[in-house]
């Protein structure tokens, strides 16, 4: 399947202010990774694997499709 026009965006810096000003350390600590590994995701420089992005909803208390968009460019 083709990829080009698409991006997975992500409310991961959103969720983190409203959950006390969570830091990427913290967050990353939650999920098992590595804080780096947090502020590529949150940058859009690297898409989670499925598991990571659940554990990630997870620890907001949220829907994956709340804190992950799929998003296709139109045409």
């Amino acid at each position: 399947m083709a990829r080009s026009g698409a991006s997975i965006r992500n409310q991961i810096r959103t969720l983190r202010s409203r959950h006390g000003e969570m830091t990427q350390q913290q967050l990353a600590d939650h999920v098992g990774v590595a804080r780096q590994t947090v502020n590529a995701i949150e940058g859009g420089k690297y898409s989670p694997s499925l598991e990571v992005a659940f554990r990630i909803a997870h620890v907001f208390g949220e829907p994956l499709e709340e804190v992950f968009q799929f998003i296709t460019a139109a045409g």
